[in-house]
């Protein structure tokens, strides 16, 4: 990496606004939202073609459960202080 590069990046991370392993569960059910949030479309995008659309139904319904279990363990992280 150029000095200048360096300089450029030397301060990132000094400040956490959070512990990184609740950085990490906003960061990944935000993405999982976003899939979630697709599914509708790639089933619909799927019309016609059964063992895709199927694909996409398990897809989603696995996106909930994770989606709504990660909100369990925030909001218990949160209840306990840990956040």
């Amino acid at each position: 990496m150029t000095l200048v590069a360096e300089r450029q990046m030397e301060h990132i991370g000094e400040t956490k606004g959070c512990a990184d392993h609740d950085h990490d569960m906003i960061h990944e059910l935000s993405k999982r939202l976003d899939s979630l949030w697709r599914c509708d479309q790639y089933i619909a995008n799927a019309q016609g073609h059964s063992e895709l659309q199927k694909f996409w139904e398990d897809i989603k319904a696995q996106e909930e459960d994770n989606i709504s279990r990660m909100k369990e363990i925030l909001a218990d992280h949160i209840s306990k202080g840990c956040f």
